[in-house]
């Protein structure tokens, strides 16, 4: 497993946005997610709306105890040669039969892993456990938040292989940060997939066609802009960070042409549509159910323990995501 530096996404970030979409990002499209829903499910989400929204980042938490977790964030599809969306199988036993597990989690299994959780969640509804339902329902809109990020189907994940180091957070924390304000995050209603692995693959492989653009934007306006006029420093609470400035953030929101507001529209539709599937699936149970005040009570202490681990072990795996 490969080892990235924390150092990677530390430098240019958004307040307490580390990882894909920043905190903020993520908590936001299963927040909204919820409000795609039908009717008679939607009151069971908005009931546990602050719960689907804050444990939206506990995967990533995860990355700082579980060396398995990073993988199931990205895959880097262009390792697979210049036609990998024919090279490797979308069926998970096909690829790991033309691969190996071992090659599969080197280069990441976002598509398989959302796959996986949406079977965890139909088994969720089934036994009618609110606690299990929402925790899974939680990690699910994080996966396919992060297999919606461009920069988390490639090797050049960072710009690291083009001189473009930090565009990752600048990509995904620094744009919204600054402009997701204003943009539209009306989806309209979840619809029934009728098949997860094929919505999620396409989803990466949607991704994967704007990488070029990501990094041939910024690459463009890097040689337009002046080296002094490319980053500010900013105050985050006690401290002062080194970010892209606000002129230069501007040009490459401009440049992106709505690529991220688009990108976070369809997570929000495809987590509602996953949640909503897996509902079905299970047969449409009542869910008239309901966190015991012991459950909260253990999921905060795990989620304290969480963010202990964050503050003073190394992430596994890619850091910036």
């Amino acid at each position: 497993m490969r080892l990235r530096n924390l150092l990677l996404c530390v430098l240019f970030i958004a307040p307490l946005q580390v990882f894909c979409w920043g905190f903020f990002g993520h908590k936001k499209i299963n927040r909204i997610a919820v409000f795609t829903l039908p009717t008679e499910l939607m009151a069971f989400y908005k009931t546990n709306v602050e719960f689907v929204s804050q444990h939206a980042v506990d995967p990533d938490m995860r990355r700082y105890a579980i060396a398995e977790e990073a993988p199931r964030h990205y895959i880097d599809i262009d390792h697979y040669g210049d036609h990998p969306f024919e090279t490797v199988p979308r069926k998970w036993d096909s690829a790991v039969a033309k691969f190996s597990v071992d090659t599969l989690m080197e280069y990441g299994i976002v598509p398989w892993h959302i796959e996986r959780m949406y079977y965890r969640l139909v088994d969720a509804f089934k036994k009618e456990d609110a606690l299990y339902i929402l925790k899974t329902s939680a990690d699910i809109g994080h996966y396919i938040a992060d297999a919606h990020v461009p920069l988390h189907t490639t090797e050049n994940y960072n710009g690291q292989l083009t001189g473009q180091h930090g565009i990752h957070g600048f990509w995904e924390s620094r744009l919204p940060e600054l402009y997701s304000k204003g943009y539209d995050f009306f989806t309209g209603k979840a619809r029934l997939i009728a098949d997860p692995l094929d919505m999620a693959w396409d989803a990466v492989e949607k991704s994967h066609s704007a990488v070029d653009s990501v990094l041939e934007f910024e690459h463009q306006l890097n040689d337009d802009f002046a080296s002094d006029r490319k980053y500010a420093f900013e105050e985050r609470g006690a401290s002062t960070v080194k970010t892209y400035s606000k002129d230069y953030s501007l040009e490459y929101h401009v440049r992106m042409d709505g690529m991220v507001e688009r990108r976070m529209r369809a997570s929000i539709i495809m987590t509602g549509s996953i949640w909503y599937s897996a509902w079905i699936e299970a047969g449409q149970p009542d869910l008239n159910l309901e966190i015991t005040d012991d459950q909260k009570k253990q999921e905060e202490a795990r989620f304290q323990e969480l963010k202990s681990k964050r503050s003073t072990q190394k992430i596994f795996g890619r850091a910036h995501e």
